[in-house]
């Protein structure tokens, strides 16, 4: 039996808004981003800078969020599988965490090269 049921724009909207409720309930960092996020739009706005600049920011902003989302999704995975303490369950976590490190420096060096030309 398959664990699939079939498309429908909304059943599959709603499935997609029920995660980001469960996201914000229950992932703290995904609480924080989404907050710095509230920020980091404001200073998208603010800034003077050109279309594309800004649309960087906002996209690299983006993708911090999508990738800690992802992050949390490998953390759910590996929890729901073992309990226990193991190598290749510390790596899953660990690489998750690791990409969600890069994209945040991704963003971060965004803000800078942008701010500095």
């Amino acid at each position: 039996m398959q664990n699939k049921p079939k498309y429908n724009l909304f059943k599959n909207s709603k499935y997609a808004i029920d995660g980001l409720i469960t996201a914000i309930k229950t992932e703290s960092s995904f609480k924080l981003e989404l907050f710095c996020a509230i920020f980091i739009i404001a200073g998208i706005i603010y800034i003077d800078t050109s279309l594309t600049n800004k649309l960087i920011l906002l996209i690299t902003g983006i993708l911090v969020l999508i990738v800690e989302l992802l992050n949390s999704s490998i953390e759910n995975i590996v929890d729901l599988c073992t309990k226990e303490i193991h190598p290749l369950a510390k790596n899953a976590k660990d690489i998750g965490s690791t990409a969600v490190m890069f994209t945040i420096c991704l963003h971060v060096v965004c803000w800078i090269l942008i701010l500095l030309s």
